[in-house]
């Protein structure tokens, strides 16, 4: 058996800790305690240990692959897609048998990086990526079978989700290819699973488990008791799956469009402990057709149409200098088209009209939407999520970050106390609520304020920083004017070097990082703060417009690197998309800590990233190219092979 990824050991003692206090010891209702997204977490080291009986039996992973070439007569020539593929047992052992177009996807990075170092060290050719089934990002009909092995259907709290997942199924398969199905006998679970039961899962750990029916019947709701023979409790966590029969899953199938479903009959495993098998015990094995018809693809000969979403330069905007679009916007706005226009294989067109905004989406016959509406809808910043939310409920496809991350970010407290929780160094930080009393202020001099909500360096002017009671106070007095209820932050002023770490591309099909960037405040007129705050980004007149340079950093390789670490973390867990920017800090004992995450940060040419990008060489339209590429690959549209023009003394 391959060896297990370890753990950290300091990850798995915090887990430990954690998991401990959690612990709930005896409850009634297994079903209240169910978290509606239990599988984002579960799937982990312990899950291959206490199922590691049957997901980690090679004998049965080749029993299981029989049954699947003996139902579905694939070939090693046909294109495979293993949905839900785990630790991807199934895709190698294809591999083994000669199949050289595999492709695994699985929710679980702990399982996908196994299934990739599993892989590697076979030299088997197959590929694994994150992803999440309802949303398969992967070309249409260009598989002829997918498969959904080892009982892993019917996760999800709504049979919605469920039927998500096989309509994204459908549209991955060819005209004529099957899925495959291996899921729950639901109707001899019903009656025949195991109420409690505890079983050794090696020298050291055992398990105790509980079972019982949700209130519908229509799901078993599982409960697993982790204890270590020395550390105690180190889990307690619970999962559920849907227990669908063949009438079920066959009105299923058919709603979601397939034909010709087929059972093939059950399958009955027995495991090395041969105790406890739980959900694996009996299964169903049912396939089913994709249909004929019509691909929507692009002919060879055309461009992809991307709508490029943009504020409205007729509509006020309360961040902009003077409360409007100027020249300098749209100076901006043109200098991006004529860096789009260099690109070859695509057509932009432009909707900066927000008065008829849905109304013109919902026409819209692009392949993708390029969102670059970072003054939000009707040009009011706290309205940024509202437009890839309206994206989501069109089913458009879209470039950035969607409407959750969006609004976690613009909270600046939250996103520090999430880098805080995954010991990413922060500043010393006070939150202080619109009645909270002076008496109650921090006495770390200098500080730095600035209004918890919002985005743009609103609020963060010169006379930001302050270096007494005095100065404080009086800061707040200003906030409170102008900004009212808002919460506002005084974060301890970091007074080291700047710097920036540019991401672009995704988790799952992985990062194309920017030349880390230092801010260069050697030309600012003395007295003035070192801060990249409102002016340096809307007063063309100001000096923090004018007299702030960008350069290569100058770090450690180490010190690089860990940056980049924190950057690619922080992504993953806000749920950034596409591209994103991160903000560090050196305080004046050296610590390098986080200023502000940067979703959907400025796309503009004068902005970080273009400079960023001009460090490794990259004009503005490749920079641009790189974010849609990177877009355009998530939501699996197809792009043109051919890249940017290049321009005479460019």
């Amino acid at each position: 058996m391959t060896e297990i990824l370890p753990v950290p050991p300091a990850q798995t003692q915090r887990r430990a800790r954690q998991n401990a206090r959690a612990f709930l010891g005896p409850i009634a209702d297994l079903e209240s305690h169910l978290p509606a997204e239990w599988w984002r977490d579960l799937f982990d080291e312990l899950y291959l240990k206490s199922d590691g009986d049957v997901v980690e039996n090679a004998e049965l992973t080749r029993v299981e692959i029989d049954r699947l070439i003996e139902a579905t007569a694939v070939t090693p020539k046909d294109r495979v897609l293993d949905v839900c593929c785990g630790q991807g047992r199934h895709s190698l052992e294809l591999a083994r048998r000669g199949f050289r177009q595999v492709r695994g996807i699985d929710r679980s990075r702990y399982l996908i990086r196994l299934a990739r170092q599993r892989s590697e060290a076979a030299k088997m050719p197959v590929e694994f990526n994150e992803g999440d089934a309802r949303v398969l990002r992967v070309p249409e009909m260009a598989h002829d079978l997918v498969m959904l092995m080892g009982n892993s259907f019917g996760y999800f709290a709504s049979e919605d989700d469920d039927l998500k997942v096989l309509k994204r199924t459908l549209r991955a398969l060819a005209p004529g290819g099957r899925i495959y199905l291996d899921l729950t006998d639901g109707d001899w679970m019903r009656e025949n699973f195991e109420r409690r039961s505890w079983e050794w899962i090696d020298q050291h750990h055992f398990v105790c488990r509980e079972r019982s029916l949700s209130a519908d019947g229509s799901r078993l709701i599982s409960r697993e008791v982790f204890v270590h023979d020395e550390r105690g409790v180190i889990a307690d966590q619970f999962y559920a799956e849907r227990l669908y029969n063949r009438a079920s899953i066959g009105k299923l199938l058919e709603q979601a469009g397939f034909r010709d479903i087929r059972y093939h009959g059950r399958l009955s495993v027995d495991s090395s402990r041969n105790q406890d098998l739980g959900m694996m015990a009996h299964r169903e094995i049912v396939t089913a057709v994709a249909p004929r018809r019509t691909p929507k693809r692009r002919s060879a000969g055309r461009t992809l149409e991307v709508l490029v979403l943009m504020g409205d330069p007729a509509l006020p905007d309360e961040v902009k200098r003077n409360g409007r679009f100027n020249a300098e916007d749209l100076a901006t706005v043109a200098k991006l088209k004529d860096a789009l226009s260099e690109l070859d294989g695509y057509n932009f067109t432009y909707l900066d009209n927000h008065t008829n905004l849905d109304a013109s989406l919902e026409r819209s016959a692009a392949g993708m939407v390029l969102n670059l509406c970072d003054e939000g809808w009707n040009n009011n910043a706290r309205f940024e999520l509202h437009v890839p939310a309206r994206l989501d409920l069109l089913g458009l496809p879209y470039s950035g970050a969607g409407p959750a991350c969006l609004a976690a970010c613009y909270d600046k407290a939250l996103v520090r106390a999430v880098a805080a929780s995954m010991d990413i160094p922060v500043p010393a930080e006070t939150f202080l609520r619109a009645g909270d009393q002076a008496a109650t202020l921090p006495g770390i001099f200098p500080a730095l304020l600035k209004p918890n909500f919002g985005d743009n360096s609103v609020g963060i002017g010169r006379d930001a920083v302050v270096r007494n009671t005095a100065e404080l106070i009086q800061r707040i007095e200003t906030l409170r004017r102008e900004f009212g209820q808002t919460p506002i932050l005084i974060q301890e002023f970091l007074t080291g070097t700047e710097y920036t770490v540019g991401l672009i591309g995704n988790p799952a099909q992985g990062f194309h990082v920017l030349p880390v960037l230092e801010v260069d405040y050697g030309r600012l007129p003395e007295g003035l703060p070192r801060i990249l705050g409102y002016e340096a980004k809307f007063e063309p007149e100001s000096p923090y417009w004018n007299d702030i340079a960008y350069v290569e950093a100058d770090l450690e390789p180490e010190a690089r690197q860990e940056l980049i670490g924190h950057a690619e973390r922080l992504f993953e867990r806000l749920g950034c998309r596409d591209y994103a920017r991160f903000d560090f800090r050196a305080g004046a004992d050296g610590q390098i800590k986080l200023l502000e995450a940067n979703p959907n940060p400025g796309w503009c040419w004068d902005g970080k990233m273009n400079h960023a990008a001009g460090l490794e060489g990259l004009r503005y339209a490749e920079l641009l190219e790189l974010i849609v590429r990177a877009a355009a690959q998530r939501n699996g549209v197809e792009t043109p092979d051919r890249r940017v023009r290049t321009r005479r003394g460019a």
